[in-house]
């Protein structure tokens, strides 16, 4: 699924994050928490899509003359995600076993004055 959506200011840290939220809001998610912390990682959004939670992994690159910004989510960061994921799960006293959830990945690319939005489920 690809959106594309005109701006002006190139999107850096909590700009590309609030972008893709409002992009998965406006797809008809949930908004539940931004910036998840913990010791083995960090999830950039959670939000609910349905009975769905949903951890989103959003990555933004401004050239990509050393690959898209969906390449950017590489095996290592892939592991330290998954740690942040049952960790909030745990913490939430959320079994993984039994709440449906997944992890989507949110790629954003300037082409030009345009944000070309790429967006992952269940990667």
């Amino acid at each position: 699924m690809t959106w594309i959506k005109q701006v002006l200011s190139p999107l850096i840290g909590k700009e590309a994050e609030n972008f893709a939220r409002h992009y998965l809001e406006e797809q008809g998610l949930t908004f539940i928490c931004q910036n998840y912390r913990c010791r083995s990682g960090e999830i950039d959004l959670i939000m609910q899509d349905q009975q769905e939670l949903v951890f989103v992994e959003v990555k933004y690159r401004s050239n990509q003359s050393h690959g898209s910004a969906i390449e950017y989510f590489h095996s290592h960061k892939q592991r330290k995600f998954i740690s942040a994921v049952m960790h909030y799960l745990q913490k939430n006293g959320l079994n993984p076993n039994v709440i449906p959830h997944r992890i989507d990945l949110v790629g954003i690319d300037k082409e030009r004055q345009n944000h070309k939005v790429n967006w992952l489920k269940s990667v």
